[in-house]
């Protein structure tokens, strides 16, 4: 799962790292991210390439009634997208969302009373992207068109089995060589992406 994340690069250096240019560059501020909150994050859209876009986390579908589905909506497991109401009519609608590092963590006892907290990255805290999608929906009170996505998962790798030991899920995390893939349409079933644990 991935609920918490980091980034704490400048706009400058999201842009030249993923060649593209933000849409609304002084709405962005480096934070930690609580999806609980659905916060508005940089985000790269397959529709527009080129452009950094900031959308709130937490995928609304366009038949939603209202936004409270997105609570359900932050993490979409990849391989059950295209069965999933809240994700099959999305599942074109490929994303990249920009990271530091995200946080886990793992359980110390069976009931996950007590719990250890790591940050996961790349090594040298490089900014990568994570694979999610995205939706366009209709605020039926004030007409305003939201954008949102969701923040896809797969299977834990060795490292993060024994870090989220729970539910052994991690998100699904693109190298830099595979960003335009993604976006293109090609689907990563596993990760083979290195990663670093840091205990916080």
């Amino acid at each position: 799962m991935c609920f918490y994340f980091k980034l704490s690069k400048t706009a400058i250096e999201l842009q030249n790292r993923f060649n593209a240019r933000f849409e609304i560059v002084d709405q962005y501020r480096p934070a930690i991210f609580n999806g609980f909150q659905f916060p508005k994050t940089p985000v790269i859209l397959n529709s527009e390439p080129g452009i950094i876009q900031l959308l709130n986390w937490g995928l609304i579908p366009h038949w939603a009634k209202d936004n409270s589905i997105r609570k359900n909506t932050l993490n979409g497991r990849i391989e059950t997208i295209n069965e999933k109401p809240a994700f099959r009519n999305s599942v074109k609608n490929r994303c990249l969302i920009l990271v530091d590092g995200f946080y886990e963590w793992q359980w110390l006892d069976s009931k996950g009373k007590n719990k250890k907290k790591f940050f996961i990255s790349v090594p040298g805290e490089e900014t990568f992207a994570l694979a999610g999608l995205w939706s366009e929906w209709v605020d039926k009170n004030s007409g305003e068109v939201v954008k949102t996505y969701t923040i896809l998962t797969t299977a834990a790798n060795e490292l993060m089995s024994i870090i989220h030991n729970s539910k052994k899920r991690m998100p699904v995390i693109l190298s830099s060589d595979n960003e335009k893939e993604w976006l293109n349409g090609k689907i990563f079933n596993t990760v083979n992406v290195e990663l670093k644990a840091t205990e916080q």
